[in-house]
């Protein structure tokens, strides 16, 4: 029987962070390219370990949710989420939902703020 102690453990799910932050590096290379060549690859490295922080902290872990949390970070500003302009994101975050029933219902209320902005 195979056993994967902590430490194992810990160094495969940072790897997989690494992964993560790769192809979400040249997500947002592809969709933002503007706001890409603004921030440069360092900072927008940092943009992304924040996100991914601050994504689990409302218990989204999934690569798409994650991705959409960020996604909406580079919109709205890196603190969207308790930005006192958009109450509307708080308030999702902070409700105990499935969470991707969450980003979606986030992802909804970002777009109908953009269209009435």
């Amino acid at each position: 029987m195979l056993t994967i102690r902590k430490e194992q453990f810990a160094v495969f799910s940072q790897l997989e962070v690494q992964k993560f932050e790769e192809w979400m590096l040249a997500h947002v290379r592809q969709f933002f390219p503007q706001q890409s060549r603004a921030a440069g690859e360092s900072r927008l490295r940092e943009m992304i370990q924040y996100g991914i922080q601050h994504a689990a902290a409302y218990d989204l872990t999934i690569k798409r949710d994650v991705c959409k949390y960020i996604d909406l970070m580079i919109v709205f500003g890196r603190d969207f989420d308790t930005d006192k302009r958009f109450p509307w994101a708080g308030g999702i975050l902070s409700q105990r939902r499935n969470p991707s029933v969450k980003i979606r219902a986030l992802h909804e209320s970002a777009r109908q703020h953009l269209r009435l902005s």
